[in-house]
């Protein structure tokens, strides 16, 4: 299921970039795309989801169905009111909240120059786009109550809606409008309202569908909200240094938060599919585990995590690097994105898969804090890492502009996940065992052997400008399998075996 959403986002954005390209109006729509999602990672699946998992967990082993269901009602009903207060708010002050991140275009805006318009078409599409943070906060709520019932195809599927929507919007909505990001703006706000009505039938089928009611002093929401506040800084860390990374790109060159886009998008695909999805699996197991007093199946099923990440993660980043060129050029140089954004969307790119590894485990050792409703620890190190973003963001944006601002992220990153690791080993939460250390270097090694492949049989960029549109297409199909190929066969030579990512009880 997560799988279908990923392929339909890389869809929208092929859409996209087709019908914008990577000039002012993408870089103004993804501004204003940008915000809601930024707020969602904080009052939906990100920090709410880490503190309401572990706690409806534990009302399931040991509580009643019915005081499950008063925690839902109370929950829902809090969190309810704060979200639509929220969303009122940044609808009504859309105006200040460009100013705050697009600062650059609010300085033009305020000098009457010649790019004023950015700034208050970007605060017109934030309007629509706000509501969206509304629907997709109950959305995530319905989320996580399924996924802890072990249903989780229903939440995964959900966010193709979102991306249907948008392609829809893109072109039939789009086409029919003077400003046609207003109609990509128009497809998050119907996808938001689908995504939230598609869930009710599921919580209904299971009984759990219960009326919001205000209840802030519950002892759940209590624990929730406790649990939740630290853990808004700690999730909000990488989403702060997009923000900023915006921030800056608005006074950047044309095109800047358009080309971090493109490669963040396909960054997000891997990301998505592996890391997300293995830290949405392992966090109601390990939130088990931690209530069954059960340290060791905890420390295996954290271990098993970190094992299928880097299996899957390391070729990930390599093959991003080595192809990034072409699957970019396949993907969206058509219509107004043309071969000078595929170069200059490459150059990040390159600067962020090389912290795609580090991405996925900040994603799948997060869960072995939150899963143990410890959320001050990740707030720590996530604000250390935040700090050290802000300073290589000076460091690298002024000579290498937004590359600069790819690397700073990436690095940031990394930090972030050597300090979540170290934690947990200090801790004695996690310890790293033999077999985990053989496993990772017979990774590594299949992961070289398939880069050095890759980039002998690559062709130079421009060899791809002189391929079709097919050409290029069956050319980059063929390389991709032929890595994939080439890491398995790899790691079957070095002794690589199925056993080894199985979680031993």
């Amino acid at each position: 299921m997560t799988l279908i959403s990923r392929v339909l986002g890389l869809v929208r954005d092929i859409v996209i970039a087709n019908l914008m390209g990577a000039g002012a109006a993408a870089d103004l729509f993804f501004f204003a795309n940008k915000i809601p999602n930024f707020l969602r990672r904080l009052f939906a699946e990100g920090a709410f989801a880490q503190a309401f998992v572990p706690v409806l967990t534990e009302y399931e082993k040991t509580q009643s169905r019915d005081q499950v269901k008063e925690l839902i009602s109370a929950v829902s009903g809090t969190l309810g009111s704060i979200v639509t207060i929220i969303t009122i708010l940044g609808v009504l002050g859309s105006s200040v909240i460009t100013g705050l991140f697009g600062f650059g275009w609010f300085l033009e805006w305020w000098n009457d120059g010649p790019e004023a318009y950015k700034f208050v078409l970007a605060s017109d599409m934030l309007k629509i786009t706000f509501p969206y943070l509304w629907f997709i906060t109950f959305t995530a709520l319905s989320g996580a109550i399924l996924n802890t019932l072990g249903k989780f195809a229903v939440a995964a599927f959900t966010p193709v809606f979102l991306n249907v929507a948008i392609i829809g919007c893109a072109i039939y909505v789009a086409p029919q409008l003077a400003q046609p990001e207003i109609g990509l703006a128009i497809g998050v706000f119907v996808g938001g309202l689908i995504q939230f009505l598609f869930q009710i039938p599921f919580l209904k089928k299971e009984k759990l569908l219960v009326k919001p009611s205000w209840q802030w002093h519950h002892p759940g929401v209590v624990k929730i909200r406790t649990l939740m506040i630290p853990a808004l800084f700690g999730v909000s860390v990488s989403q702060i240094n997009l923000l900023l990374d915006t921030f800056i790109a608005s006074f950047l060159q044309t095109g800047s938060i358009s080309w971090l886009y493109y490669s963040d998008r396909l960054l997000e695909f891997p990301l998505g599919l592996f890391g997300i999805a293995i830290a949405t699996v392992i966090l109601p197991s390990l939130s088990s585990s931690h209530v069954n007093q059960s340290p060791q199946a905890f420390a295996k099923t954290l271990d098993w995590g970190i094992r299928t990440v880097c299996f899957l993660g390391f070729p990930a980043m390599l093959g991003l690097m080595v192809l990034a060129e072409p699957m970019l050029r396949v993907l969206f140089m058509r219509g107004e994105f043309d071969i000078q954004d595929v170069s200059m969307s490459a150059m990040s790119l390159w600067a962020y898969a090389s912290g795609l590894l580090s991405f996925m485990l900040v994603k799948v050792l997060a869960p072995g804090y939150y899963s143990r409703q410890d959320t001050r620890t990740p707030v720590k190190f996530g604000i250390i890492a935040m700090v050290s973003n802000m300073v290589l963001n000076i460091i690298f944006a002024i000579p290498l502009g937004y590359v600069g601002l790819a690397i700073a992220t990436s690095l940031s990153a990394t930090l972030n996940a050597g300090l979540l690791w170290f934690g947990l080993y200090k801790s004695g939460v996690y310890q790293v065992q033999k077999q985990s250390i053989a496993v990772l270097i017979r990774i590594i090694a299949s992961g070289l052997v398939m880069a050095a492949a890759l980039l002998y049989m690559t062709p130079n960029l421009v060899m791809w400008t002189g391929f079709s549109l097919l050409e290029s297409a069956m050319q980059l199909l063929a390389l991709i399998v032929a890595g994939v190929l080439i890491y398995l066969v790899s790691n079957f030579i070095f002794g690589l075996r199925l056993h080894h990512f199985k979680v031993s009880r």
